[in-house]
């Protein structure tokens, strides 16, 4: 009798540890997303043919934690990488995250922490003056435009120079995605979801 007693107690013991371990591992799935980034279909074969990338979000609760690697990209060259709302042109509202700095393989990597889940959004509940900092092709708003919320899901890469990208077989257009506003064009984003389903919205806060 004792020893079906330790036999059932073991049983016992080893099924709660299994539902404790798959219970972690359903949480740890739920805390984190992966996703691609893939060049825009509007490209030529030309441009930078070989560009590629992925993205993970870890959630730390308050907080999340998004881990961005590209490559196939021209070597030591600088991106800008932005939070936007569609993938592609017109792109709509647009947060700048930072820098991405290739090494000699033409492979980079940069960790953004902010707030990127289903809550990330941009508002603005009415008119107010704006810092006139840079001035140029794309100047800078003297106000903003006021907005209801608006959920920005997709991430977006940018050449940090249109020199850079007619290195690499891309047209040489200047764009407002850097920090003086004088980008190149975009070379990855998350097109391979809906304009309204960004890979950001999957993960919970």
């Amino acid at each position: 009798m004792k020893n079906q007693t330790a036999s059932v107690k073991a049983i016992a013991t080893l099924a709660l540890v299994n539902a404790m371990f798959l219970y972690s591992q359903a949480a740890s799935a739920a805390d984190k997303i992966i996703f691609p980034l893939v060049r825009p279909g509007v490209l030529a074969a030309t441009c930078a043919p070989t560009a590629q990338g992925k993205v993970r979000v870890t959630t730390l609760g308050n907080v999340e934690v998004m881990d961005v690697k590209v490559e196939g990209l021209p070597k030591n060259t600088e991106f800008d990488a932005f939070i936007i709302q569609v993938p592609n042109f017109p792109f709509g509202m647009s947060w700048y995250q930072g820098d991405i700095q290739t090494n000699s393989r033409g492979k980079g990597y940069a960790r953004f922490i902010g707030r990127f889940n289903e809550e990330t959004f941009i508002v603005a509940p009415g008119v107010a003056p704006a810092p006139h900092v840079h001035s140029g092709q794309f100047t800078d708003a003297l106000e903003n435009p006021a907005t209801a919320p608006v959920h920005t899901y997709h991430v977006g890469i940018w050449f940090n120079s249109p020199e850079d990208a007619v290195k690499a077989g891309c047209p040489g257009i200047t764009t407002p995605f850097n920090g003086e506003h004088t980008a190149g064009i975009q070379i990855l984003n998350t097109s391979t979801y809906a304009d309204e389903q960004g890979p950001l919205l999957q993960l919970k806060p």
